[in-house]
C-alpha cells in the first residue's frame, strides 16, 4: 500500500504527523509513506497530486486540514481512500476571513505567495458532494481551534455522503496531538478498503 500523507496549511513534508505516520510504518515493508510538499498553488498541488497517484498502485490518503480538502477531491476523482483530519470544507472561505483583502496577497513559504485568484481556484475545485464517500474516514476534535468541527460534521455526514464513518472526540486541538494514538486504526481502515478495491 501506497500512504500518501497531505499535510496543512503553512506546514510542509516534515510535518509532525506525516513523520509520525512514516516513523510507524518503517516496521510494515508492504507499506510505503510518501510526504510530498503542498506549498503551491491549488491547481499546482491538484496536478502535482494526480500524478503521482497515476503512478502508484494501492494508493491511499491522509489528509490534515487544508491536506483533508485536497483529499476529499481527489477521493472524487480517484476513488482511492483515505483519512480525513479536521479537515477544512470551504478553506477558500476561511483565508478571506483569516486575512482579509489587507493581508492577501500572503507570503507562506519563500517560493509560494497566497493570492485571491488562488482562493477562487480553491473554490472551483471543490466537489459540491462527496462521491465514494464510503472510502472515507473523518476524524475531527470539537476543540480544534482552528476550524469549527460542525462544518465537517455536517458535511462529511451528510445523507448523500453515505461516509464510511466520522468520528467526533470531545476536546483536542486542530493538530490533533493524539494522532499517533489513532495510526493503527486508520491504517487497518485504509488497508481494508485497498483489499475491498483490490477484490
Amino acid at each position: 500500500m501506497n500512504v500518501i500523507y497531505l499535510h496543512g496549511f503553512q506546514s510542509s513534508a516534515n510535518s509532525i504527523k506525516g513523520q509520525l505516520l512514516r516513523d510507524f510504518c518503517r516496521g510494515f515493508p508492504d507499506t510505503e509513506v510518501h510526504l510530498p510538499d503542498l506549498n503551491a498553488p491549488p491547481q499546482q498541488v491538484m496536478d502535482q497530486m494526480s500524478r503521482l497517484i497515476e503512478t502508484l498502485d494501492d494508493v491511499a490518503l491522509v489528509g490534515s486540514s487544508l491536506g483533508g480538502f485536497y483529499a476529499t477531491q481527489l477521493v472524487a476523482k480517484y476513488h482511492v481512500p483515505a483519512v480525513l483530519i479536521n479537515p477544512a470544507v470551504r478553506p477558500w472561505q476561511l483565508f478571506r476571513d483569516l486575512f482579509s483583502e489587507t493581508a492577501l496577497p500572503y507570503v507562506v513559504t519563500d517560493s509560494w505567495t497566497l493570492n485571491d485568484a488562488q482562493l477562487t481556484e480553491m473554490q472551483h475545485l471543490a466537489v459540491c458532494h462527496i462521491a465514494h464517500a464510503e472510502q472515507l474516514l473523518v476524524l475531527l476534535q470539537q476543540g480544534d481551534e482552528t476550524l469549527d468541527y460542525l462544518h465537517a460534521q455536517q458535511f462529511y455526514s451528510a445523507e448523500q455522503a453515505g461516509c464510511a464513518m466520522v468520528m467526533t472526540e470531545i476536546g483536542g486541538n486542530h493538530g490533533m496531538d493524539n494522532f499517533a494514538e489513532k495510526i493503527p486504526m486508520l491504517l487497518q481502515f485504509l488497508a481494508d478498503a485497498v483489499k475491498n478495491k483490490r477484490a
